[in-house]
């Protein structure tokens, strides 16, 4: 599944939410990790009941699958205690309502619940794959949304004109359309307070899309949107090493700062990610190392940069190398020590790694890599601020850079 691919199916369809009038298009809960989550754990639902069968949001709430991971990653009560059921409610609730609005799925009134069933598999996997997916599919689709709502040109004239006042007309445009056509204005006092919620999510994205400022604690931003504002789990996309000294050791500097990482969260991700590209190389590429000099199949997934102490990076595709068994226990790893890297062999793995990635965002018809994504790895594995700086497509002052940090 492509980006164009995802266009070309929001365009085949017409969001108005005049015709449809349904508040829920979009909801709080329906952040890019939020939704990338549950995307994930429909799948692996129906993988495990079937395509054809129908679900509600309790299903998906109480399968083995989301118990297993949802807990820990966002740090809730237990899904089965019924405090918990007002919250877990909307996190899988709001999420599905969206999937279901856009069209990935089905949605029939069956007594008092909300039944489901799967239309458009392949979408909803571009969104499990990762939040930089998901970010892209409810970029495109809050944008044909308020297309097809006759909503666009308020939104741009803030985006011209950032300041109080513009923001402030646009957010009563907003919520004076939105109690006008859907059934939230029967709601009251707390209408008015549903409808900040949604503006809140439909804003801020287009914000970080065009670096603009958006809406933090109902007024306008101070500054751009950062992509850590888009967030359900904020703590987890925040740069958690920026202030480190390149002397200290990162567990030194976690424990002066008393940051805590959501351990969680960064196991599931990589997990999942290691996968994905399992998943992507065996069908792309016959289950080939992605190293040379070895003819068995790709069976291990590797880290160039280490899970333990580069959580953050963890998840990232542009991290990981698809390798044998001998080139990870043997070269990567010395000895079968999987705590301790071969610098020279991580430097190899880099050096094709960045060749991989340019292949795919060049010539595949299929793109898992982001180029901006390659530069986060690399500023965080080495540490070196000026990563970030490089030119677009500049895979050869990449590599100028990786090799500079291995001459000692």
């Amino acid at each position: 599944m492509t980006e164009n691919e995802i266009v070309s199916f929001l365009n085949g369809r017409n969001y108005d939410i005049r015709i449809h009038q349904n508040a829920r298009w979009i909801d709080q809960k329906c952040t890019p990790d939020v939704l990338c989550i549950v995307a994930d754990c429909i799948i692996n639902y129906m993988d495990s009941v079937g395509e054809e069968s129908t679900f509600t949001s309790k299903d998906i709430w109480f399968s083995e699958y989301a118990i297993q991971n949802v807990h820990d990653i966002f740090s809730k009560v237990d899904v089965d205690s019924s405090s918990a059921s007002n919250e877990f409610d909307k996190f899988f609730g709001q999420p599905i309502k969206l999937f279901a609005y856009a069209g990935l799925l089905s949605e029939e009134k069956q007594g008092r619940n909300n039944t489901y069933k799967l239309l458009n598999r392949d979408i909803l996997e571009f969104i499990a794959f990762r939040e930089r997916n998901a970010l892209t599919f409810l970029t495109h689709y809050i944008s044909k949304v308020l297309s097809d709502s006759n909503l666009t040109t308020a939104f741009n004239e803030f985006f011209g004109v950032q300041t109080q006042e513009s923001y402030t007309t646009l957010k009563e445009k907003f919520f004076t359309f939105t109690v006008t056509h859907t059934d939230i204005g029967s709601r009251g006092s707390d209408g008015r307070l549903e409808c900040g919620r949604i503006f809140t999510k439909v804003i801020n994205v287009l914000a970080f899309k065009y670096k603009k400022r958006g809406t933090e604690r109902g007024h306008i931003s101070k500054y751009a949107i950062t992509y850590d504002m888009l967030m359900y789990n904020r703590d987890n996309f925040r740069d958690i090493y920026a202030d480190k000294p390149k002397d200290v050791a990162r567990k030194d500097f976690l424990a002066s700062h008393h940051i805590v990482i959501n351990e969680a969260y960064f196991t599931y991700q990589s997990q999942k990610a290691k996968s994905r590209l399992r998943k992507f190389n065996d069908k792309y590429r016959n289950g080939a190392s992605e190293m040379p000099n070895d003819t068995e199949k790709a069976t291990h997934i590797h880290h160039i940069f280490p899970a333990s102490e580069y959580p953050e990076i963890s998840f990232y595709l542009e991290n990981l190398i698809a390798l044998t068994p001998n080139q990870h226990l043997n070269h990567a790893h010395p000895n079968g020590n999987t705590t301790l890297i071969d610098r020279d062999y991580q430097h190899d793995c880099l050096i094709v790694k960045v060749d991989i990635i340019k292949d795919n965002l060049e010539n595949a018809e299929v793109k898992i890599y982001s180029f901006e994504d390659l530069l986060q790895v690399l500023y965080v594995g080495f540490g070196e601020k000026s990563f970030l700086l490089i030119d677009s497509n500049d895979y050869d002052g990449i590599k100028t850079k990786i090799e500079l940090e291995y001459i000692a």
